[in-house]
């Protein structure tokens, strides 16, 4: 058994709000868009996306029982996800002024960096395996796989896309360096409050 109508349309707002809401993926676009101007973010953006897509096909294919057979596994991926996502805040925070030029010493992250990033994201595995155990009929499996994870992706660049293109439109009013900085400090910030939860989580 296919996907029905139904459960297809609710997926799909599944899919839309979980990609159109703040988290990791975006509020690096946001800043990317700001730095880096929405052309020289576009390959960030296909990469969120085609790294997203091969998560959720790799999640529906066993790799989530994998990581519920072998739990620290995920929490070794959890905390590496982590590590990483503080660099990118790093790198965010410090940086440089806007400039319309491809040149200078801070470059947007490239395809394969955020491809990457998909298999560290705590917010990507949840999507993936939201996507997964509650919209994946089990007749026709595999083939209703396929189907989750194209629709996600179909959905998702457009998503993320809005938020490179708010970037972009702040380019102008960020151009004092100042501002700039307030911002991507702020922008860092919020990467790393996103990691609040793994925090409370080791603690409790």
């Amino acid at each position: 058994m296919t996907l029905s109508l139904d459960l297809l349309l609710g997926f799909a707002l599944f899919a839309l709000v979980t990609s159109i809401t703040p988290g990791p993926n975006n509020t690096m676009l946001l800043a990317s868009g700001v730095n880096f101007g929405f052309n020289r973010t576009i390959p960030h953006m296909l990469g969120i996306t085609c790294g997203f897509f091969s998560l959720v096909l790799a999640v529906g294919l066993g790799l989530g029982a994998v990581f519920q057979a072998y739990p620290l596994l995920y929490t070794v991926l959890r905390y590496v996800g982590a590590a990483y996502l503080m660099y990118l805040a790093w790198k965010i925070a410090h940086s440089g002024p806007v400039s319309d030029s491809g040149t200078g010493d801070h470059k947007p992250i490239s395809y394969w960096g955020a491809a990457a990033f998909q298999w560290v994201n705590p917010k990507a595995w949840i999507m993936a395996i939201g996507a997964i155990s509650t919209y994946t009929p089990l007749q026709g499996y595999f083939f209703n796989v396929v189907v989750i994870a194209t629709v996600f992706a179909l959905i998702n660049l457009p998503s993320v896309s809005l938020w490179v293109v708010c970037g972009s439109l702040l380019r102008n009013l960020l151009r004092d360096r100042r501002w700039l900085r307030l911002f991507n400090w702020g922008m860092a910030l919020l990467l790393v409050a996103s990691l609040y939860p793994l925090l409370l989580e080791s603690v409790s």
